[in-house]
């Protein structure tokens, strides 16, 4: 089905029937239909602001909990469709969405491209205070996010990532320890090697927040790899200076991975 025809269906009012059908919930069968339905129509740029002016977003979340499994991944990707779209309007879905989203990255592998919408569901969510506060009380909101760093794709990592540095610059005080207390600090310095360049970038910022030292005493990790690029330009020259520079900052992220994980015996 093409995009003219998907649009011409929105055009005849299949929205509002569908929407209904949501409503059924004693209707599993009919009610993952109709989801599948609105996730068909929902890939079409022009009928996403029908789709979101439908009323049927608090229906996509509530499948979110209750919901068949291929009524919760359908129900992700038109929320997914819904929050990326470029035309107005574009939907945030709500705060009670984040503890179901959790869940289902739980159980997901996540590096998959179910994982990748959910983290990019959740990132958009927290830049809400009822969002940033429902992840905390999630039951382990904070560490599945800590774990899609450790283990999801690249563009599920840059999801969790950008969520987390949400959550701290949001309110350093508040959330630095609940970082810090699910193992963060690994995963970060992995990413400062191996993420792409934004997760890299917001991992350093990341890293420089969660320090327990002053700012204005803090090296910041963008300082620390321009030191590291310049030993290793005295060393080698030019020509074999970013290998060098990123083999030097391997051992470093080795070494504080190894630091980490005494103090953390240590201590327990």
């Amino acid at each position: 089905m093409n995009f003219r025809n998907k649009e011409q269906i929105v055009t005849c009012g299949a929205i509002p029937p569908l929407v209904e059908l949501l409503k059924f919930q004693n209707a599993s069968t009919l009610r993952e239909l109709a989801t599948a339905a609105i996730l068909t129509l929902s890939t079409a740029p022009p009928n996403k602001p029908s789709i979101v002016e439908s009323g049927v977003i608090p229906l996509l979340v509530q499948i979110l909990s209750c919901g068949g499994v291929q009524g919760r991944v359908d129900a992700v990707t038109t929320l997914y469709n819904l929050s990326t779209s470029k035309q107005e309007p574009t939907v945030v879905p709500e705060a009670k969405a984040v503890p179901p989203l959790i869940n289902l990255l739980k159980e997901c592998k996540k590096s998959s491209k179910f994982a990748e919408k959910a983290t990019a569901l959740i990132e958009i969510i927290l830049n809400s205070e009822e969002g940033r506060s429902s992840i905390t009380n999630a039951e382990d909101g904070i560490l599945t996010l800590v774990e899609t760093i450790e283990d999801g794709s690249l563009v599920s990592t840059e999801h969790a990532v950008s969520a987390l540095l949400t959550l701290c610059l949001s309110c350093r005080s508040k959330y630095r320890q609940l970082i810090l207390n699910e193992g963060a600090i690994p995963g970060l310095l992995r990413l400062t090697l191996y993420g792409t360049e934004q997760a890299q970038d917001k991992a350093r910022t990341l890293l420089d927040l969660l320090r327990d030292s002053p700012p204005e005493k803090r090296l910041s990790s963008s300082v620390l790899e321009k030191i590291v690029h310049d030993i290793a330009a005295r060393v080698d020259g030019s020509e074999e200076t970013a290998e060098t520079a990123k083999s030097l900052l391997q051992d470093m992220v080795q070494r504080s991975m190894g630091e980490i994980q005494i103090n953390a015996s240590s201590s327990s």
